[in-house]
């Protein structure tokens, strides 16, 4: 009697794990390597769509400017039309506009910088009390995404939380003994408890 009843448990325990490994968001994969903070704030290394940047060309305030990335990657700048930016880093897509007026004959020696004014923003989904969309700024943490959303629920998983990272299919878990750097474009999904 004994043995059946373990046996039972330890199929539904089985199920349960793999029920986990799929929402209806899609499948999870578990991130089994610990999370590391010293590459940086989370702060993406390449442009997305979305995002606004400040183009800087030194000497031409007629072609410095705010432009927004559309969602098709591009921006849309005076003199030398629409540039790929997103999936770039700044510096290569600095390098490019300066080109594309020396090359255009506009400029001789045009020095241009990129900077980021507004990041994509990052969204919470799931079990947070007020769910939605939020403005992203550089250092934050899973920690810090939830409680921008009102914290947790009562019926909210406090041990772990899923992250789908801008370009993923999949949702990759996430315990929440550590604190995982959230990059712009980010969506965080916080589970329901089963217990």
């Amino acid at each position: 009697m004994i043995v059946r009843h373990l046996k039972l448990a330890i199929v539904l325990l089985t199920g349960l794990q793999l029920a986990g490994c799929y929402t209806e968001y899609g499948p999870v994969e578990v991130e089994t390597r610990p999370v590391s903070l010293s590459s940086g704030s989370g702060v993406a290394a390449v442009l997305q769509s979305g995002e606004r940047i400040k183009i800087t060309v030194y000497g031409e305030e007629a072609l410095t400017g705010e432009y927004d990335i559309n969602p098709s990657g591009y921006v849309s700048m005076p003199l030398i039309g629409a540039i790929k930016a997103a999936g770039r880093s700044q510096a290569e897509f600095a390098r490019d506009v300066a080109s594309r007026f020396s090359r255009g004959g506009f400029l001789q020696d045009p020095h241009v910088t990129v900077a980021v004014v507004q990041f994509k923003p990052f969204y919470v989904l799931g079990e947070a009390i007020n769910p939605g969309e939020y403005p992203f700024r550089s250092g934050l943490t899973v920690h810090t995404a939830v409680a921008m959303a009102g914290g947790f629920t009562y019926r909210a998983s406090k041990s772990l939380v899923l992250i789908r990272h801008t370009g993923d299919e999949v949702w990759k878990e996430y315990p929440l003994t550590e604190a995982v750097p959230i990059a712009p474009g980010d969506l965080i999904r916080v589970p329901e408890r089963y217990f």
